[in-house]
């Protein structure tokens, strides 16, 4: 089994076997997951928020109809 460098593309390498593509830099996947996470987080956040508006909504709505 030999690995050959993906051309354009250093710290890839193709798996002369199976032909998979093998990432030969760890911190890649470490910058990956902490994005990964940045982006989780922060689709919470608006979530959380877009269900705060529905409340205030709704809320305002029961206002304006009781009078």
């Amino acid at each position: 089994m030999t690995h050959i460098p993906v051309e354009g593309h250093p710290g890839l390498y193709r798996d002369s076997e199976t032909g998979a593509i093998i990432n030969n830099r760890s911190n890649d996947y470490q910058t990956y997951m902490n994005n990964r996470k940045k982006l989780l987080s922060e689709k919470e956040r608006i979530d959380k928020l877009e269900l705060d508006i529905g409340d205030i909504k709704r809320m305002l709505q029961v206002l304006t109809n009781g009078k």
